[in-house]
């Protein structure tokens, strides 16, 4: 298997879902605007939503998918099958109980997020929320899944997953918003029917890809067979470490939580300014940091199991030269040609010439991160392989803890705006990279290959080429006077973007780097 082919099949899916997922909510803004059903279902789909992030893709990923690739590598197809049952069936019961506690306390969890709601909105959400709770069974199922065809090097289906649920609720939004308001039901629930198919077409399109590697889990039914598969030693294993990963998983979720409440105290705006700014920040990390990690991780954590170091450390050399090979250049495009992109993205309607500035300055705040925020996708999950959930978490709580230093220098010493929230995010994110980094070094595990100075010479050099012709191009047009021509501006976004990145892998090549030296076979 060539790795780095892989790695682009799953970036290239990542970016299907990023796209399909904005037409979603241009299609709901379009339907709903920000009434108050629709802020009732944001609060509701959030419910599952963040659940998802911090057990199924969060904790439980990360303590699923090191061990089932060590277990295949060490012991073979059958104990790891075995495995995956006895994890199936735990996991199958655990979400039975935990989705009927769910919508039964719908009411709590609405009002612990949104206690200042309307009746009427209130009583929206709660209903939207027990329908949509058993979300998070589907997803769990499917973190369950994804991990072992990623471990099976199956990985265009766990990366174009996310498409289904987008692509239900948009046709949930074209089909039966019109038919429940003809039928006098509240129409915003058709987005909550949209979120349960996509569920459930998430779940069913992962069967026939684990029937064809033998690997369709067997679940215990009855209270004998989970008592058998609760004593099964992995399962015991995932669940001891899930506590530190989801320590982990949570601290980034907390850290924006504190970034939104500030910003909050900040003026009108602030909230949504980070919010757009996130969205850009987002396309990188995804594209790049995503793929990296699905792919890195079972290869990693299968040459850990068998002892080969040798692999482990060159595995992670490849990873870490392709983050700063891609990370950098999206780095330098967001710091010199954000305007351009906010603009051809956002300004028009209410986001005004001031909405753009603030954005921009946001956007050029998380570009100064985007290296560490890829590059934590890679160096975390070398620990994972070694199940070691611990430094992660403490690297982690180290990086939330200097977020808020940042801030207090950055807001009240400097007297920053917004722009030092998304700031102090990235330049703790560098810090969370380096340490991880730092760390597997000090430790013996990685050992950088020779000859990095001079490439990391060489991707500045090309990357600095590159800005020069990004900078070029944002001051020598009015990307905001072009709003007037909508397909034009977008035109001169997408012409501007693709010449970029012809000149920056052009320098690379001139310059004595060529992707083929980076088609890895694993």
């Amino acid at each position: 298997m060539n790795l780095f082919k892989a790695a682009f099949s799953v970036s290239a899916l990542t970016l299907l879902s990023r796209i399909t997922g904005l037409v979603r909510e241009q299609i709901g803004a379009a339907l709903f605007g920000t009434s108050a059903m629709m802020d009732a279902f944001q609060i509701a789909f959030r419910i599952p939503n963040l659940l998802r992030r911090l057990f199924a893709e969060g904790a439980f990923s990360q303590a699923f998918v090191p061990l089932l690739a060590a277990t295949r590598a060490r012991d073979g197809d059958d104990a790891t099958r075995a495995l995956v049952d006895a994890v199936a069936t735990v996991l199958a019961w655990a979400l039975l109980v935990t989705c009927a506690l769910g919508i039964v306390g719908a009411p709590l969890f609405v009002y612990l997020l949104a206690s200042g709601f309307a009746p009427t909105t209130e009583n929206a959400a709660v209903v939207m929320t027990r329908w949509m709770f058993p979300y998070i069974g589907f997803m769990s199922m499917v973190a369950l899944a994804s991990g072992v065809l990623n471990t099976w090097k199956r990985f265009a289906i766990p990366a174009f997953t996310p498409v289904l649920l987008n692509l239900s609720v948009i046709g949930a939004a074209l089909l039966l918003v019109p038919q429940f308001k003809a039928r006098g039901i509240e129409p915003v629930y058709a987005l909550a029917v949209g979120v349960m198919i996509g569920g459930l077409l998430q779940l069913a399109i992962q069967a026939p890809a684990l029937l064809r590697i033998g690997m369709l889990p067997k679940f215990g039914l009855t209270p004998a067979s989970l008592l058998a598969a609760w004593r099964h030693p992995g399962v015991r294993q995932i669940l001891a470490k899930m506590a530190p990963a989801m320590v982990g998983v949570s601290v980034a979720q907390i850290s924006l939580m504190i970034n939104s409440q500030i910003a909050s105290h900040m003026g009108t705006g602030a909230v949504s300014t980070l919010v757009y700014a996130d969205r850009l920040m987002e396309l990188p990390t995804a594209l790049l940091g995503v793929a990296l990690s699905v792919v890195l991780t079972p290869q990693l954590s299968a040459a850990r199991a068998q002892g080969d170091m040798v692999v482990y450390s060159g595995l992670l050399d490849w990873g870490l030269r392709l983050v700063l090979m891609l990370a950098l250049p999206c780095a330098v495009a967001l710091a010199v040609f954000g305007q351009p992109m906010v603009a051809t993205l956002f300004h028009r309607g209410a986001f005004d010439a001031n909405a753009v500035a603030m954005t921009t300055l946001a956007v050029m705040g998380y570009g100064a991160g985007v290296i560490g925020l890829v590059g934590v996708k890679v160096a975390a999950p070398a620990y994972y392989a070694q199940q070691d959930m611990q430094t992660p978490m403490r690297v982690a709580i180290g990086a939330l803890v200097l977020t808020q230093v940042f801030n207090a220098g950055l807001i009240l010493g400097l007297g920053m705006g917004v722009a030092a929230l998304a700031l102090s995010i990235g330049l703790a994110a560098n810090a969370n990279a380096g340490a991880l980094i730092w760390g597997l070094k000090r430790r013996g595990s990685y050992v950088p290959s020779a000859g990095w100075a001079g490439f990391a010479l060489r991707v500045v050099v090309a990357s600095a080429v590159m800005g020069m012709g990004m900078w070029l191009a944002a001051h020598h047009i009015d990307w905001l006077a072009l709003g007037q021509h909508e397909l034009l501006r977008a035109g001169a976004m997408a012409a501007a973007l693709a010449a970029a990145a012809a000149v920056y892998f052009s320098a690379l090549a001139l310059l004595g780097i060529r992707l083929r030296s980076f088609m890895r076979k694993a």
